[in-house]
């Protein structure tokens, strides 16, 4: 069987917005076996894609170079003799696997010094010119079957949860008394300047605990998002109804949870792309950020953007101190969204 390789991203945003064209590649070649090569951050996302045949982890670590690992790495993947390799970071880390490995076809961007590592490759088009991320990893495929890529209809990200994993979910949910449940995913990996104040979470959460004196709400995201937990929690007063659960489960428990809530509130951050992917009903507030280029992949999902003048900035805290972007959405203004989002 012939055998297809994907160099996975890094985020977990990015990961699941990667799924489309693993999708393509599998419609494209149904008889060849499209494997993941990926850290462990990132690999429940890809274990949630039924056209994912193998997952190879390996804890490779941002900025480090860990060139034993990827010489292993890449004997391992030798003996497998793949054909072709996706590659969809941009370093040149990320691109000397498959070179070392072999894989005669090895596709990806042009990105920093990976002339000859990449053999088919595609120029990187600048900040100001990028398309969604959905649709500039999918190009890749066009590149690899030398034809122009068909960015029409392209499927959406789609998340498959594990029958005991979604069991799991509702017995938790059930513990802490059942639907309705909201999700709030306060965190955002990139930095301050994508991240809604949680004193504006605390106050939606009060909105949410008094329309709706059955609702809960569970706060999700990382053991570095467990301090912004805490502090929508406290300000907020009703530790009765909101459980700060981040850094306490991992990561395909949250995506579980997220799958059966009544709507996810959170920042253009990773747990937005899944709560996309799992077509759950949510409302994603951007700030530093383009919702043009790295949207929720949904037909329910609602975005907040102020689009000022001096947004997106892409930084990761504010370059002016003020941090408008966010400051100025206003609980009131999300928790008016979430009226029709119950209905659904």
């Amino acid at each position: 069987m012939p055998r297809i390789l994907v160099i996975a991203p890094h985020w977990i945003g990015d990961a699941v917005m990667s799924l489309p064209l693993i999708t393509l590649i599998h419609s494209r070649f149904p008889n060849s076996s499209v494997d993941v090569l990926c850290t462990p951050w990132v690999g429940p996302i890809y274990r949630a894609c039924p056209a994912v045949e193998t997952i190879i982890e390996r804890d490779f670590q941002h900025g480090a170079l860990q060139w034993s690992l990827r010489q292993s790495t890449a004997r391992e993947l030798k003996k497998q003799g793949y054909e072709m390799a996706f590659v969809l970071p941009n370093s040149m880390k990320s691109a000397l696997i498959p070179w070392l490995a072999g894989i005669p076809k090895r596709i990806g961007y042009q990105g920093e010094f990976r002339f000859g590592l990449i053999n088919v490759s595609l120029p990187n088009p600048s900040r100001q010119a990028r398309t969604p991320m959905m649709e500039h990893y999918a190009k890749l495929l066009g590149s690899a079957l030398d034809q122009t890529s068909n960015l029409q209809n392209l499927p959406l990200p789609k998340l498959s949860i594990d029958p005991t994993l979604a069991q799991w979910g509702k017995g938790k949910i059930e513990e802490i008394g059942g639907v309705p449940l909201y999700v709030f995913a306060p965190g955002a990996e990139y930095g301050s300047a994508k991240r809604w104040p949680t004193s504006h979470f605390a106050q939606l959460a009060n909105q949410i605990l008094e329309g709706n004196p059955d609702a809960k709400i569970i706060i999700l995201g990382s053991q570095a998002d467990h301090v912004l937990g805490q502090e929508i929690v406290q300000a907020a007063n009703r530790s009765d109804r909101i459980h700060n659960w981040c850094g306490a489960i991992r990561l395909d428990q949250s995506m579980a949870l997220i799958a059966q809530c009544t709507s996810l509130i959170s920042n253009d951050s990773g747990l937005m792309h899944i709560g996309a992917a799992l077509s759950i009903p949510q409302i994603a507030i951007f700030g530093s950020s383009n919702p043009k280029h790295t949207p929720p992949l949904s037909p329910k999902a609602q975005v907040i953007w102020l689009g000022l003048d001096c947004s997106p900035c892409y930084q990761r805290t504010c370059p002016l101190g003020h941090l408008n972007c966010l400051n100025q959405i206003d609980s009131q203004r999300v928790y008016s969204m979430l009226t029709p989002l119950k209905a659904q």
